[in-house]
């Protein structure tokens, strides 16, 4: 299995929800440059990761033993209405793993962080060519900033397509609870009937956060442009 993932070692195994987890060492790394279909300023990926992923469970409380004291996964923040969230870090992302106990099981939806608000913007647009393929809206996430729309794909799950998280400090970050909902605004669950309760829920949490008047920080561009106005001759 491990030539087949192109890494050194592999190991695999399940989780007590039953789903199926690799853990691998020394990935072979490619020469060449990936190569999109479109032209794209490229992901945000590193020391970050590849993004990340959140999975469907049934009890989310009776997986933290597995995630955070077994695999060593450190608990950003967490939501417990009106349904329980829980978000993990290994780096500076804010998260690279979450599950949500929406009773179910399987994968929720992975992301990918684009390095160009632009690009995620034609991506929106690619989407919404396509009937029933967008998911969520554009909008912005309370907790990690995110700036994203959600695609659904041939399997069933999602795909989220971003810009603009925030990376934290792993060594003095503190979990917390969140109460603002998944996101400031937009993320409307188009792929849920008019009327249905969780899709009105959402709606009635981000309403409430825009009555409160919540915001996120814009991200700070890395330019060396504005660097040298800072720091001028």
């Amino acid at each position: 299995m491990a030539d087949q993932r192109l890494v050194s070692q592999l190991i695999s195994f399940n989780d007590p929800d039953g789903n199926h987890i690799e853990v691998f060492w020394k990935p072979q790394i490619a020469s060449d440059p990936f190569v999109p279909a479109r032209p794209i300023s490229g992901f945000k990926t590193g020391t970050l990761g590849m993004g990340h992923a959140v999975l469907h469970v049934e009890d989310a409380t009776a997986l933290l033993p597995f995630y955070r004291d077994l695999l060593g996964f450190s608990v950003t923040d967490y939501g417990l209405t009106p349904f329980p969230l829980y978000f993990f870090h290994i780096n500076g992302r804010h998260h690279s793993f979450a599950m949500v106990g929406s009773g179910r099981k399987g994968l929720h939806h992975f992301m990918v962080e684009l390095q160009s608000l632009d690009d995620v913007g034609q991506g929106y647009d690619l989407a919404q060519q396509e009937e029933g393929r967008l998911a969520y809206t554009l909008g912005r996430h309370s907790n990690d900033h995110m700036m994203s729309f959600y695609a659904t794909t041939p399997s069933g799950f999602f795909v989220e397509y971003g810009w603009g998280a925030r990376v934290i400090e792993p060594g003095t970050w503190q979990a917390h609870e969140t109460t603002d909902g998944p996101s400031y605004w937009g993320h409307e669950r188009v792929h849920l009937p008019e009327g249905d309760p969780a899709r009105e829920r959402m709606r009635d949490m981000r309403l409430d956060a825009a009555r409160r008047g919540m915001r996120a920080a814009d991200p700070v561009p890395n330019c060396a442009w504005l660097e040298s106005v800072a720091r001028p001759e």
